[in-house]
């Protein structure tokens, strides 16, 4: 998306404000779409990058050596432009999820004039702005949007964020990162274990 988010909420020639649900759903498409391919690109270069460094510690030219840590660098920087760009995405997409919502339950929501629930030109502002924050993370962006959006009862509990069962995952993956749990499929093989007692005990 090209152009800058506070416009593309307001002066495109049909802004989200206006869209019926079916026409957020088609914006979140196409956003999921591009984030997809994003997060395609960013799992690549870690990669190449694994790859790269692979090869930089097996070889004992410094020449080639000094190429390979140059490619590498060059490779770093792209992943760290294309994480930056991911984070965005994810905010957008995120934002378009919930207007969609709103028109999903539209017979609990206050709709008037251009807003969509309690969505006015000082939220929206607020949104583009944290938005292109790069501090701020799509999980961070998701409560400050809920809030601003007052979405409450209209929003799904399942669609506000990771279940208990999803942040045990999360979790383990933390523990593969400090290397507290090191055997990949340990770590498989917990995950599915504690998810799916998770999910027994949720029915």
């Amino acid at each position: 998306m090209s152009m800058n988010f506070l416009d593309w909420l307001t002066k495109r020639s049909k802004p989200l404000s206006k869209m019926d649900r079916r026409e957020l759903r088609r914006q979140e498409l196409l956003l999921q779409k591009e984030r997809d391919r994003l997060l395609h690109r960013v799992e690549r270069l870690a990669k190449e990058k694994q790859d790269l460094f692979g090869r930089g510690a097996k070889e004992k030219s410094p020449e080639v050596r000094r190429a390979l840590a140059q490619e590498f660098e060059l490779k770093t920087t792209e992943q760290l432009m294309l994480a930056r760009q991911l984070n965005v995405r994810s905010k957008e997409m995120l934002t378009v999820s919930r207007l969609r919502m709103l028109r999903d339950n539209a017979q609990r929501s206050t709709l008037t004039g251009d807003t969509i629930g309690m969505i006015g030109e000082k939220d929206i502002l607020r949104l583009s702005q944290m938005i292109e924050k790069d501090s701020i993370t799509a999980e961070v962006y998701q409560e400050r949007l809920d809030e601003i959006l007052a979405a409450g009862a209209a929003v799904d509990d399942g669609a506000k964020g990771l279940t208990q069962a999803g942040q045990t995952v999360m979790n383990i993956w933390d523990k593969m990162d400090d290397g507290t749990l090191a055997d990949p499929e340990e770590a498989f093989d917990e995950a599915d274990r504690r998810v799916r007692e998770q999910q027994k005990v949720a029915e």
